[in-house]
């Protein structure tokens, strides 16, 4: 991997795409961790679900600045 100067705007955005995914899948897993417990935390969970919202909003702003435009 190139160092961050030398990355351009596509490999900028993918490397951000999978950090991500990869703090949506994270949060899955802590939801479903919470959710498990005996009591689980439900303002935690409701925090948690608003920000797993959001990164899949980001997600796919940056999945449509990596997808080019095609006029049918």
């Amino acid at each position: 991997m190139k160092p961050p100067a030398e990355m351009d705007t596509e490999e900028v955005l993918r490397a951000k795409l999978g950090l991500l995914r990869q703090e949506h899948r994270d949060l899955d897993d802590a939801i479903a961790a919470l959710e498990e417990a005996p009591r689980p935390d439900q303002l935690a969970v409701r925090r948690l679900k608003k920000r797993k919202l959001a990164l899949k909003d980001e997600i796919a702003r940056v999945e449509d600045r990596l997808t080019p435009d095609i006029i049918a």
